[in-house]
């Protein structure tokens, strides 16, 4: 696996180096193994049938999301998922759909691995969501500096963009509200100071105005800097 440690202290690439080589490693023993894979390679498998690859890192890997809404996807969906993580929510979406294109800065390595542990089509592409310009990305303690694309520019890449799903630790408010012209359904974490940037007043009256939508709120206990999740849809997409 290569390391990505652009824009990481010199004093620093030590230490970071040693967590994500971990991600390499498998915990012992293993459970099952899937024969497909250049090597043998142990994995979990989920109530729903969805398999993960057991490996160790110093981030999450999240391997449930009940809390996004995906019944409703299509197969002729173009299906944009950032902030893929290890492949919870695009690997469950291309057994619904087969134009999947998932984005993600940190855990790539591992988000391949396991769209080929379940024998699914997701593209994968590296870079976060942004501005166009280097962006710091920091997960559970892992930094990185990657480019950023902007909304627009990744729904170029993708071929286009019905059904989006969206957690990225507040680079949603980067988001031009006119690129989410077209866009048919939204899923999408909501953050506020301290995760990410400042609420974008600009990007939630769009919303209001142009689709249906419900928020679930994060109780108060929740996550620091998570206030809901975003359900919405075009009114004529019924």
């Amino acid at each position: 696996m290569k390391v990505p440690d652009e824009g990481i202290p010199d004093h620093q690439r030590g230490h970071y180096h040693e967590v994500m080589e971990k991600m390499c490693r498998t915990h012992s023993p293993p459970l099952l193994y899937f024969e497909g894979l250049p090597q043998k390679t142990p994995f979990i498998t989920t109530r729903d049938g969805t398999r993960f690859c057991k490996f160790s890192a110093p981030f999450r890997q999240i391997t449930e999301v009940p809390e996004y809404w995906m019944e409703d996807i299509r197969a002729d969906d173009h299906v944009l998922d950032i902030g893929a993580n290890i492949g919870a929510f695009c690997i469950r979406a291309a057994k619904k759909s087969g134009h999947i294109f998932a984005v993600e800065p940190l855990a790539t390595d591992i988000l391949i691995t396991n769209i080929a542990l379940n024998r699914v089509n997701v593209q994968v592409f590296y870079g976060a969501l942004g501005n166009g310009s280097p962006s710091h990305i920091e997960w559970d303690g892992i930094h990185s500096v990657v480019h950023s694309y902007r909304l627009r520019d990744l729904i170029q890449m993708a071929g286009g963009c019905d059904f989006l799903k969206c957690d990225c630790e507040g680079a949603e408010w980067q988001i031009q509200p006119a690129h989410l012209k077209g866009i048919r359904r939204i899923e999408m974490e909501l953050h506020q100071p301290p995760i990410g940037r400042p609420v974008n007043p600009e990007l939630l009256t769009y919303i209001s105005r142009n689709y249906t939508f419900s928020i679930d709120r994060v109780p108060a206990h929740g996550p620091l800097g998570l206030f809901g999740i975003l359900h919405a849809w075009q009114p004529s997409s019924d």
